[in-house]
């Protein structure tokens, strides 16, 4: 196994990835692991294309630069896939993971990517249902533990209680919750 597991969440301002990818990489640090989660923009506003990257490590990481061939790509908004090259440096073995309601295989087939694992849910529709917002961010959680299980799903919702607990309402925390379980469910790989 490699030593440093690294992942790179494609999103647009407001969508919840660089949220998103703190959580996971704080999940992991309870666990005793090291790790990095840092954004990188284009022009910071909401709506532009931005990137949030990952690493985790049993070993100390001493790399201080953005994630180019990751391990783990996440695509949080899908319209992405047209215009950014979400695939640019993975893994051939490496999994994509997308916010989408097209099966994997359509996914696969638009990004020639054909020797990896593609996942997908619909990340939105989950997040309108449970949470009754359109932010897909807290259900492309569960969807990438079920794919990676990078950590432990009890420990990413703790994680969430912890740095959520005091923003939201018990409602919207026990709807986020929901949505995290739902998508770790309802993702599908081809």
């Amino acid at each position: 196994m490699k030593n440093i597991i690294e992942m790179r969440w494609h999103g647009r301002g407001g969508q919840g990835a660089k949220t998103a990818a703190d959580m996971i990489a704080h999940s992991a640090l309870e666990l005793g692991k090291h790790i990095q989660s840092f954004p990188e923009y284009g022009p910071e506003r909401a709506g532009a294309p931005m990137i949030s990257y990952v690493r985790v490590s049993d070993l100390p990481i001493n790399l201080h630069c953005g994630v180019t061939n990751p391990d783990i790509v996440v695509v949080i908004d899908p319209t992405l896939i047209e215009s950014v090259p979400i695939i640019e440096g993975l893994d051939k073995k490496g999994a994509l993971i997308v916010n989408t309601s097209e099966k994997p295989e359509s996914v696969r087939k638009k990004l020639n990517f054909n020797e990896g694992k593609v996942w997908t849910v619909d990340a939105t529709k989950i997040a309108l249902e449970e949470t009754g917002a359109p932010l897909p961010n807290t259900p492309m959680l569960g969807a990438v533990l079920k794919a990676t299980g990078i950590v432990p799903l009890d420990n990413l919702k703790e994680q969430l209680k912890k740095k959520l607990g005091k923003k939201l309402s018990p409602e919207k925390m026990e709807g986020n919750i929901k949505a995290i379980e739902k998508a770790y469910n309802a993702v599908v790989s081809g």
